[in-house]
């Protein structure tokens, strides 16, 4: 547990005179449980959530904060359908989302921040179909908590997203979000994909596969109209770790989109070796055998 004052561990009431003040920061994290004060220690504490070290553990350690973080997350799924979120309302609660994300990005709270299914809480967000920017603006911030959780390689992690919705929900946003929630989305596909368990969990089933290929291509096709070197990147990405599976490898000589294997994108990515190279690498693994399954 970390290192944290007495007002942290105790309820404000309880603490005595000789408590050591509160610094700032400790201040605003004790404020999110006053809701006369929340709404003000939630954005400012999202805001400058970068320059405070070990801010995730203190939140995660404080009395009443991962509760309240709950509070404002329910409060709004009354405005989800129909969709009457205002932007005020998605505000607020996209900065207790930038604090959960802060949370599951740190290497010490981020699995017990898991294994209480907190992330379980955001997929009412990423069901919603609005295309208003409030709407949008809050799966975008929720699939940030998610991608949090996935960028730093952790299988404990992948077993978790896969028993519960968050593929078919990625899929969704990668069909009808916004580039910057399609990026995020495809990135959750891809980091899930890098995993041994997530390859196969898509490969496994005819039906999972072809409902990941049919959305990547769609994607690919819209690229073609209006490119997006970073969104495209992550689709080339995930089409070649596709290839490490037998199967899969198999249905891209017949799947792949042609679009991948002319010239349409030569110029978006210009400016990205990586992707290219992997491009090159992909069109090897189709053309020239599949390697071993896994």
């Amino acid at each position: 547990m970390a290192n944290l004052p007495p007002s942290f561990v105790s309820s404000k009431a309880s603490s005595s005179s000789n408590d050591p003040k509160p610094s700032p920061v400790e201040q605003l994290v004790l404020d999110i449980c006053d809701p006369e004060l929340r709404e003000n220690a939630l954005h400012q504490l999202a805001k400058k959530r970068e320059i405070f070290d070990e801010l995730a553990p203190l939140l995660w350690h404080s009395v009443g904060t991962t509760a309240a973080f709950l509070q404002e997350i329910i409060s709004v799924y009354p405005f989800l359908s129909p969709p009457t979120l205002t932007a005020a309302q998605s505000n607020r609660v996209c900065n207790a989302l930038a604090l959960c994300q802060c949370i599951a990005a740190h290497p010490e709270t981020k699995m017990p921040f898991l294994r209480a299914q907190m992330p379980l809480y955001l997929y009412a967000f990423l069901k919603t179909s609005s295309k208003e920017r409030p709407f949008e603006y809050l799966r975008l911030t929720s699939l940030g908590v998610i991608g949090a959780l996935v960028k730093v390689e952790d299988t404990e992690v992948i077993k978790f997203l896969l028993e519960t919705e968050i593929i078919p929900l990625c899929l969704q946003t990668m069909e009808s979000g916004s580039e910057l929630s399609k990026t995020v989305a495809t990135f959750i596909i891809q980091k899930i994909l890098l995993d041994n368990e997530g390859l196969r969990y898509i490969c496994v089933c005819v039906d999972r596969f072809f409902a990941l290929s049919r959305v990547l291509e769609n994607m690919v096709t819209s690229l073609a109209e209006a490119p997006s070197p970073r969104l495209l990147k992550h689709i080339v990405r995930c089409y070649l770790r596709l290839t490490d599976n037998t199967r899969a490898c198999l249905a891209l000589r017949v799947y792949l989109p042609d679009l991948l294997s002319d010239t349409t994108f030569t110029s978006c990515l210009y400016d990205e070796p990586a992707a290219v190279q992997w491009l090159q690498q992909m069109h090897h693994n189709i053309r020239v055998k599949p390697p071993p399954g896994l």
